[in-house]
């Protein structure tokens, strides 16, 4: 399961950026994940909250903010919408397309006392 080393990770991410901008307690997280990120929403938020206690994170809240997925087509040259890898091109059917959107997955917004 590797929601957990993500959800570790944002923990880190968090305490130092705690050092950083002087703040001492994380109440809520939004996290923007693309569908095309493999992670399992469900997972992660339940990783989330075993690895806050006893942390600056303790008991704050996680929002999953879901975006979309985008991939050039380089048969039609034309951004088009994908909601899965290896999906082909709505426009023209090819499978000839470069993710451009919708594999990350991103700190949006903290808030902090």
């Amino acid at each position: 399961m590797h929601e957990m080393s993500i959800a570790e990770g944002i923990i880190q991410v968090l305490e130092e950026q705690a050092t950083e901008q002087s703040y001492q307690k994380v109440k809520t997280v939004w996290l923007e994940i693309g569908p095309l990120a493999m992670i399992e929403t469900e997972a992660l938020s339940f990783c989330f909250e075993a690895v806050t206690r006893d942390t600056l994170a303790e008991r704050a809240t996680l929002h999953i903010i879901n975006t979309t997925g985008e991939a050039f087509c380089m048969q039609c040259l034309k951004n088009v919408p994908i909601s899965q890898r290896y999906d082909s091109c709505p426009e023209c059917g090819s499978h000839q397309l470069q993710v451009v959107a919708g594999d990350e997955m991103r700190i949006k917004e903290l808030e902090v006392e």
